[in-house]
C-alpha cells in the first residue's frame, strides 16, 4: 500500500513540475529520504531502551513482553500523546497488590484456653507423629471431661405460666391419667367438676393428694383444677399428686428441692403383676390338697 502510494504521489509531482515548469520530485525525494533516516534513527532508539529495560528485567525479576517491532515496518507516530502525571516506576511493590487475608478472631476465652494449653503442654511437643498423638489424646481427654461436667451441671429451670395465670402438669399412677392446673386463689379443689371432699371419701387419699402443698408450705395459696380417668380411686389420687407436683414446680422452681426430696416428682413405677398360667393370681397357687 505504501509502494502504490509513494507512486501516485511521484506521478502527481511528475505533471505539476510539467505543467509549471519546476521539477518537484527531487525536493520530494529528499524529503522522503529525511523521513527515512529520522524514522531508522528512532527505531535505533528503541532498540537500545528495550535492551537497557530487559537487562534491568533480568535482574529484578520482572517479566514483560514486548511486541516484535522488527517483523514490520516502523512508522513514525505523528498524533498527540498525554501523558499523565503518575508513578512510572518499574520495581512495582508486590506487597502492597496483595489482599489481606480476614483474620478470625477468637473469643477471648478460647483464645485464654489454647494459651494455657500451648504453656501445659511445650515440653512434650518436639515436631514427630508420636507428640501429635498424644497431644490428640490429651485433648479428646479433656473434651471428655469437660462434655461430663457440662452434663452434670443442673439445668437451668424457669417458670412456665399461661396467659391465664395457670401452670400445667400432668401425671399418672398405674393405668390413671390425670391433667391438672394450678393458679393463684383461696386454696380449692375440683376434681372431675366434682368437689376434692366428695370425690375421695378417704382420708389417706386425701392425704396423698395434698402431699406436694404441705412439702412446699403452699397451703390454701392455689385453686386446682384436675381432669383424671382410668384407674380406681388409689390410682387417681396418686396421678393427681404427680400432676400437682409438676404444676408447682413449673409455676415455681424454687418448690422443686423438698418436693424432690419427698419423692412427690418421681413417677412410682408399680404395677398390677398379671395373672399366670396355673395359679389363682400373679404369684398365688390353688390349694394343695394332699389326698
Amino acid at each position: 500500500m505504501a509502494s502504490a502510494m509513494k507512486g501516485s504521489l511521484f506521478s502527481a509531482l511528475h505533471r505539476v513540475s510539467q505543467r509549471g515548469g519546476r521539477s518537484l520530485v527531487s525536493p520530494c525525494c529528499s524529503l522522503w529520504g529525511q523521513n527515512n533516516q529520522f524514522n531508522s534513527q528512532i527505531t535505533k532508539t528503541r532498540c537500545a531502551s528495550r535492551a537497557i529495560i530487559n537487562n534491568s528485567d533480568q535482574q529484578t525479576g520482572v517479566s514483560r513482553h514486548f511486541s516484535s517491532m522488527s517483523e514490520r515496518k516502523s512508522m513514525l507516530r505523528l498524533h498527540a500523546v498525554t501523558l499523565k502525571h503518575s508513578d512510572y516506576e518499574d520495581d512495582l511493590d508486590e506487597a502492597r497488590w496483595d489482599i489481606p487475608e480476614e483474620e478470625t478472631q477468637l473469643d477471648p476465652t478460647d483464645q485464654r484456653k489454647m494459651e494455657e494449653e500451648e504453656e501445659a503442654t511445650w515440653w512434650l511437643y518436639d515436631g514427630t507423629q508420636e507428640s501429635r498423638d498424644v497431644l490428640a489424646a490429651m485433648r479428646a481427654e479433656k473434651a471428655e471431661k469437660d462434655r461430663w461436667i457440662k452434663n452434670a451441671s443442673p439445668p437451668v429451670r424457669v417458670s412456665e405460666i399461661d396467659e391465664r395465670g395457670r401452670s400445667y402438669g400432668r401425671g399418672s399412677r398405674k393405668s390413671a391419667h390425670a391433667r391438672v392446673w394450678i393458679q393463684p386463689g383461696e386454696g380449692e379443689i375440683v376434681v372431675n367438676r366434682r368437689d376434692f371432699l366428695s370425690y375421695f371419701p378417704r382420708e389417706t387419699h386425701r392425704a396423698h393428694v395434698l402431699g406436694p402443698f404441705i412439702a412446699s408450705q403452699t397451703c390454701g395459696k392455689f385453686d386446682v383444677i384436675a381432669v383424671v380417668e382410668g384407674g380406681g380411686l388409689s390410682g387417681q389420687a396418686g396421678a393427681i399428686r404427680l400432676g400437682l407436683a409438676r404444676a408447682l414446680e413449673k409455676y415455681n422452681p424454687d418448690y422443686r428441692p423438698p418436693m424432690k426430696r419427698h419423692g412427690f416428682l418421681t413417677r412410682d413405677p408399680r404395677m398390677v403383676e398379671r395373672k399366670k398360667v396355673g395359679r389363682v393370681k400373679a404369684r398365688k397357687s390353688p390349694q394343695w390338697v394332699r389326698r
